[in-house]
């Protein structure tokens, strides 16, 4: 990560929001201003709330360093050797950072006139991440005229739980705070406010997904990106059982009293012992969006099939080989065996078809590996096709633009795995996370060449290739030839109908 250059503080930048002034520092041309709050700090009263406007200051606020991040656990398992995790204690973890071109070269602030805008939201399983994360850094983007701004929001327990007296989904609430802090604030930092992408990952993506099902989405963004990451929403009575399972752990009633009743540290604490060993491929208790408040009024994935957010632009894709992230890392890989292809079977209705087509296609490959291709095309790939499908056929839709991830890693066996293109749309291969997963021989026209397209997409919605058609059209970034490939793998495809 690029850090700023000491300076004087009466030569570092300074923007004037609508809570008062900011500091920022400057180097290489881009303006940082971090730990920048969009909402109250949500303790004491507020906690486990709705988030709240923060009060106005007189004096100005220093946003030389990051700010705090929401209570987390690092990764285990082997996990940590390629995901890091940074905590800063603090109560303002409601806060944002942003990456502008520095102001003297910014083009007038007037609407309509000045940068693109991209909001980014972190993955993270709904438990982990932050906007201080090295492979997160914003500096190739402002580099490239886009104003960008990261995300930290309400992770976990704090964010996610079903209690008795309490709202839901407060995470997703506070992402919903800050994309209309940007809507009114983006032009300070010489950004346009009426040219806003939000863009995610893995959850952040979800969470994308449930926001672009929105009746009022168009409120919020104009144009959206989702990484490795669809749908799902679930009733009360599935999410309710890990915020259960937690009180339990804690001897406490799963209601808004209690739990603000016990410190982070001891949420925290029983939210580990709950989810130890889940994973998104193989299950476990998890946090998950709740159906059935005005953040998540009705199940996404449905609404997005019947035509929801479908007048705004999407760029979405998945990576070849998912399921590796979680698989190679912990010796998952080695675990699985004929029972859990068979149990999967039964569970998500999988043709006997479908898995003798996956195990043709696939000879060399352990009875592991055709798990997880599986359930990469469960989760992420058939449902990007069927979301692109649904799109296409409404009358008077946006593009959607499709890509997949196919560059395998050589590092750790970890392949095509998830979060892997990461460092290459961000232009961040040096950091830890991007030199720990991609290693020190990556490809840098590769992301030479996703970065500009992501940066293409934010400025016109056109990243450079083909939009959704009945050709089938997926970008397909192998790091040799980068092409268009039209319905790859269709009869793997095809088999899930």
């Amino acid at each position: 990560m690029t850090q700023p250059e000491p300076a004087n503080t009466a030569t570092m930048p300074h923007v004037r929001v609508e809570e008062g002034v900011l500091r920022g520092s400057r180097s290489g041309g881009v303006d940082r201003y971090l730990g920048v709050p969009y909402a109250a700090a949500p303790v004491g009263d507020d906690r486990f709330s709705l988030p709240q406007r923060v009060a106005p200051r007189n004096d100005v606020r220093d946003c030389s360093a990051f700010g705090p991040t929401s209570p987390q656990l690092p990764y285990s398992g082997g996990m940590e050797n390629f995901l890091s995790t940074v905590t800063i204690p603090g109560d303002e973890i409601l806060n944002l950072a942003v990456w502008a071109p520095a102001a003297s070269s910014a083009p007038s602030a007037e609407r309509g006139t000045g940068h693109p805008v991209i909001v980014w939201i972190h993955g993270g399983s709904l438990t982990r991440g932050s906007n201080a994360i090295e492979a997160y850094d914003g500096t190739a983007f402002a580099r490239d005229g886009i104003v960008f701004v990261s995300v930290n929001y309400r992770l976990g327990a704090e964010g996610f739980s079903v209690l008795t007296g309490a709202d839901l989904n407060l995470g997703l609430a506070d992402q919903v705070a800050a994309l209309r802090w940007v809507r009114r604030n983006a032009s300070s930092f010489g950004g346009d406010p009426s040219n806003v992408t939000v863009m995610g990952e893995s959850a952040g993506a979800l969470c994308i997904a449930a926001l672009l099902a929105l009746p009022d989405a168009a409120s919020l963004f104009d144009r959206a990106i989702m990484q490795s990451g669809m749908p799902d929403a679930r009733p009360r009575s599935q999410t309710r059982r890990i915020s259960a399972l937690m009180a339990k752990r804690l001897g406490i009633p799963d209601s808004r009293e209690a739990f603000s009743s016990r410190s982070g540290e001891r949420i925290l604490a029983a939210q580990q012992q709950v989810t130890a060993g889940t994973n998104p491929i193989t299950g476990g208790p998890a946090f998950a969006l709740t159906v059935g408040d005005e953040f998540v009024p009705v199940d996404p994935a449905g609404a997005l099939q019947s035509g929801a957010g479908s007048t705004i632009p999407l760029l979405i894709g998945t990576n070849s080989e998912e399921y590796r992230l979680w698989f190679m890392p912990t010796g998952v890989i080695h675990r699985i065996g004929w029972l859990h292809i068979a149990v999967a079977m039964f569970r998500f209705r999988i043709s006997t078809r479908t898995v003798r087509l996956y195990r043709r296609n696939r000879p060399g490959a352990t009875v592991g590996e055709r798990f997880g291709a599986l359930a990469t095309d469960l989760l992420l790939r058939v449902p990007v096709n069927k979301l692109a499908d649904a799109r296409f056929a409404r009358p008077g839709q946006a593009t959607t633009h499709v890509y997949e991830f196919a560059w395998r890693s050589p590092v750790g066996d970890l392949g095509a795995c998830h979060a892997l293109e990461i460092g290459f749309v961000f232009d961040t291969l040096d950091s830890t996370d991007g030199a720990a997963m991609a290693g020190p021989t990556a490809p840098r026209p590769l992301a030479d060449a996703m970065h500009a397209a992501w940066v293409r997409f934010a400025r016109t919605g056109d990243p450079g290739w083909p939009a959704w058609n009945p050709y089938r059209p997926v970008k397909t970034w192998d790091g040799e030839t980068n092409g268009v490939v039209h319905s790859p793998r269709e009869e793997e495809r095809s088999s899930w109908d």
